[in-house]
């Protein structure tokens, strides 16, 4: 649907307007504007107001434009949007002149914003220069640029990308041109270039000031065209990136990561403007990132002819430097026109701390020398970008460049003199005073033996292929850690080797190159548990044997000392699920048999803790589960029993055998049937297959694993044994294929819009279910005893509830159900087929889902006689929420609200209130043409949203 607003431009009433508008866009009112770009920071004053927020902009001109903005006070001012509905008239500083008629203009300006939020900060230039080559009527077309600021508690001070290299640049007929931004961010954001197409506002300055509105609304420049394209010609040899394809068509490409626009290679001569953006994306407490504002450069390229070649820079690859030390390499540029050489080099770092200075300058040769003394606030995640540029100096003629960008990588010194000491169970670390102080915290990692492993040169952190885990952090002032294994100690017997490394504050972030490792020796023997086996399976007398190994060297542990052994039920039991069975005052006692237990129908888990000495030292074991069985029949064409088992011991059960028994109907024993099935960590199945397997019969089942702990030195060969299960092999249920008939949408929205509409009011709906019964799986039976209908209106599948039953008939083959008196028609069904023995099958889910219509009249008259006095929906499906705006025939806003719970979209009040359901108190909208526009979020499954724009009569009568 086309713009309401856009409808009123080409009425009558509006030409006018529309001349106005047209005499302030004449050619001779314009400022000949080239390039610029704004720039911001948060307040960082002592009052530090979080919303008050620093701006610079700078702009390129022709030397005898009038000003930026023609009509204003002075030709020194400059309007800027702020984005909030507001402006505001910058002063610049006095304008430095530039070579080849460009004037050069910095305007410092300051807002203070309302509260949080996303804000573009823009400026209109009106117009652009005369005569460029890719902006068709250039002198009849304004010139816009903004940045976008993102004010959030959660970003805090906050300064856009600073773009060091100027945005006009001159460019060779024939030759590469090169261009850098030299962008820095100061709380060392990630930056991201792309290709803009420029924009314009197709509306001028004095008109959005005057109307209120004061929010320019940019789009693309009629008819651009990228510089490569306007200017033709093909590429010549160049050693990349991207590497020349000689002959190739002219390409014009930005380095997303480093900024570097290479254009190979402009022809016709003359001035090209392109735009591109920086991104600013800051890195969250989960290492992801979230793009947090935009800088917007448009800028101005002039190709002129030159039979003077491009002189060649050479950088050094990119590198890392641990902080704290001082970075130095050397640069070279040469030229084939053997002509004298300028270098120069722009950065965050330049001039200070960091240095560039020429050290050789002869003809067709020269050496720079950059020199970087970094410090700890130099360490961040991605790399800080040096931009290296050489001029050649011809004696008549212009000048021609060439530029590389060089990224160096600043990581965290490591962590020293790490020592690693035994303290009971527990381990003591130790380190020397961390040399950054404002790193955030030492991570420190764990391994069992030592690991071989050493950092490269710039490999910060610890990766999972050197083996270790973290086990801890501490604040980046302190030197000491306890590693207490979670509290469940360290085990003697084994060797632990640590290493640390030190973590950067965001948004820089960054990390430390990890420090040397670090090992301790625990001798002796830990508690370990060995058997969780079911002795015997019963409901009530149960039985679960326990064992485990006793602590070496007794002599060595102080009385008192002791076993306790707690249980829960279940797997995998909550800490404050255990309850104490037993506690042992002798070593030796190192076995419990649990009875009473429901082992029919639960696993249980246990927990160990060995206790001596007074202060009371403790040394965990476990959790340690009993195996739990289950079965699953498959009465198919070939009968099987799927037999798995599950478990969560401290023992390793993959990679060796389990054994599965089976006692067949009528034997009084079990045999064993396998001996080969193999489990994993915590799971193992087995398929029975065996040809003696017959339908309608019962087959018994349990289980031994066997296992071992993963150092040899540990118990080996554990067997423990699950419940027993038995199982009938019954044809399971057939399924029932399902399918639903909603509201027919079509035929609603036909009957909504007829006037008077007669549909009746309030609208319900009802969704009718037909399903057949199915031949799957394989052998099912269709012996179906009733059917139950599950419904779920949020489509959880945890949440499906019962809402009818369906008696089973073997003469019917098509059963049915009405879902009747739904005000939601939006949900999801199925069906369970029951057996005579309670077995159900379940059919496939269907989907009910409400209609999108929205119908909205054309008149309304607020005049509280109880008929059409607000302006609300004909007919609408079921909604979640309903956002409104009206505007004027001018196009100012002059309501703005959310509906009421009864649609009421709008009841003629003429001030905003964006939560009144509505109804406002102001003055009434006096009789006229109004415009609107809804946004309508369904409540459909996909919550879809839509946005309906039109107008609507306000009649007094």
């Amino acid at each position: 649907m086309e713009s309401s607003l856009l409808r009123y431009r080409l009425r009558p009433a509006l030409l006018p307007l529309l001349l106005g508008l047209w005499l302030l866009a004449l050619p001779g009112r314009a400022s000949h504007i080239r390039a610029g770009d704004i720039q911001a920071k948060t307040d960082t004053t002592a009052a530090h107001n979080p919303l008050r927020i620093f701006f610079k902009m700078v702009t390129y001109t022709d030397s005898n434009s009038p000003a930026d903005n023609p009509g204003q006070q002075s030709s020194n001012e400059a309007t800027i949007f702020f984005g909030d509905g507001t402006s505001i008239v910058a002063t610049r500083l006095p304008p430095v002149q530039l070579p080849n008629n460009v004037r050069r203009s910095v305007y410092y300006f300051e807002h203070t914003y309302s509260g949080a939020g996303t804000y573009y900060v823009s400026h209109i230039g009106e117009l652009r220069a005369t005569g460029i080559r890719n902006v068709p009527s250039s002198d009849q077309r304004s010139f816009y640029i903004h940045t976008q600021i993102n004010i959030s508690p959660l970003i805090g001070i906050n300064h856009s990308p600073v773009l060091n290299a100027p945005a006009i640049d001159r460019a060779a007929s024939g030759q590469v041109y090169l261009h850098n931004p030299a962008a820095s961010d100061e709380d060392r954001d990630s930056l991201v270039f792309r290709l803009l197409v420029c924009q314009y506002e197709p509306r001028t300055v004095a008109s959005l000031v005057q109307s209120g509105n004061n929010r320019p609304q940019p789009v693309n420049l009629p008819g651009y065209t990228y510089p490569n394209v306007a200017s033709g010609g093909t590429q010549v040899p160049y050693t990349g990136p991207p590497v020349g394809v000689p002959g190739a068509p002219s390409i014009l490409v930005i380095n997303d990561s480093t900024g570097q626009m290479v254009w190979n290679a402009p022809n016709l001569l003359g001035d090209y403007n392109v735009a591109f953006v920086v991104e600013e994306w800051r890195r969250d407490a989960f290492g992801g990132k979230r793009k947090i504002g935009e800088v917007i450069r448009d800028m101005q390229i002039t190709v002129f002819a030159s039979s003077n070649q491009r002189p060649t820079i050479t950088v050094p690859r990119d590198t890392c430097v641990v902080a704290g030390t001082t970075l130095t390499r050397t640069v070279t540029a040469t030229d084939p026109d053997n002509n004298p050489l300028r270098l120069s080099a722009y950065g965050g770092m330049l001039p200070t701390p960091a240095s560039f200075v020429t050290t050789l300058s002869v003809p067709g040769r020269a050496v720079g020398r950059f020199s970087w003394p970094t410090s700890c606030n130099d360490v961040a995640s991605d790399p800080q970008l040096v931009v290296f540029k050489v001029e050649d100096l011809p004696a008549s003629g212009q000048t021609l460049i060439d530029q590389r960008p060089w990224r160096v990588t600043v990581v965290g010194p490591p962590p020293t003199n790490l020592r690693a000491a035994a303290a009971g169970t527990a381990a003591t670390l130790t380190w020397d005073r961390y040399q950054c102080q404002n790193a955030t915290r030492i991570l420190i990692y764990r391994k069992e033996n030592p690991s071989g492993w050493n950092p490269s040169v710039c490999e910060t952190g610890i990766p999972a292929s050197a083996g270790y885990v973290q086990v801890g952090a501490v604040a980046a002032n302190l030197q000491t850690y306890t590693d207490t294994n979670g509290g469940r100690g360290l085990e003697r017997g084994r060797t632990y080797c640590y290493r640390i490394y030190a973590e950067f504050p965001r948004p820089a972030g960054g990390a430390s190159l990890a420090s040397q490792e670090a090992c301790v020796p625990f001798p002796g023997r830990a508690v370990l548990f060995t058997n969780v086996t079911v002795e015997r399976t019963d409901a009530t007398g149960g039985q679960i044997g326990v064992k485990w190994t006793a602590p070496a060297p007794a002599a060595s542990f102080a009385a008192p000392l002791g076993y306790r052994l707690y249980r829960a039920e279940g797997q995998n039991p909550a800490a404050a699920a255990y309850t104490l069975v037993r506690t042992a005052t002798s070593l030796s006692d190192t076995t419990h048999t649990d009875t009473n237990l429901n082992t029919r129908d639960k696993a249980y888990t246990y927990r160990l803790e060995f206790f001596r000495a007074t202060p009371e030292v403790i040394e965990p074991a476990g959790p340690a589960s009993s195996v739990r069985l289950t079965a699953t029949p498959n009465p198919g064409v070939v009968p099987t029993i799927n037999v798995a088992w599950t478990y969560n011991v401290p023992w390793n059960n993959s990679g060796s055998v389990t054994r599965v028994y089976r006692k067949n109907p009528g034997s009084p024993t079990f045999t064993l049937i396998s001996s080969t099935a193999a489990g994993t960590r915590t799971t193992g199945s087995y398929l029975d297959n065996d040809p003696v397997l017959r339908l309608n019969q019962t087959y018994c089942y349990y289980v031994e694993t066997v296992g071992r702990y993963d150092s040899p030195r540990q118990p080996q060969n554990l067997v423990n044994r699950s419940q027993e299960l038995c199982v009938l092999l019954a044809p399971r249920p057939c399924r029932p294929v399902l399918t639903l008939q909603g509201p027919d949408c079509d035929r609603l929205a036909e009957l909504a819009r007829q006037f008077p509409s007669p549909l009746p009011r309030p609208l319900t709906f009802t969704n009718n279910l037909s399903w057949t019964l199915s031949n799957q799986p394989a052998g099912c039976s269709p012996d179906i005893v009733e059917y139950r209908v599950l419904y779920s209106p949020s489509c959880d599948s945890t949440a499906f509830q019962q809402i009818g039953r369906v008696p089973g008939s073997s003469t019917t083959t098509t059963f049915t159900f009405a879902h009747p008196n739904l005000t939601s028609a939006a949900g999801c069904y199925r069906i369970l087929a029951v057996d005579g023995q309670g077995t159900a099958a379940a059919s496939n889910i269907v989907t009910s889902d409400n209609c999108r219509i929205f119908v909205l009249p054309n008149i309304f008259s607020p005049n509280n006689d109880q008929q059409n006095d607000a302006f609300r929906p004909i007919f609408a499906s079921p909604v979640n929420q309903v956002k409104v705006k009206i505007f004027n025939r001018w196009g100012a806003r002059v309501y703005e609200g959310t509906a009421s719970q009864d649609l009421l979209l709008w009841d003629g009040g003429g001030t905003s209130a964006p939560d009144n359901g509505g109804r406002d108190s102001g003055a009434k909208a006096t009789a006229g043409t109004y415009y609107y526009l809804v946004e309508v979020e369904f409540a459909d499954q996909a919550r879809t949203r839509q946005t309906f724009k039109g107008w609507v009569e306000v009649i007094s009568r």
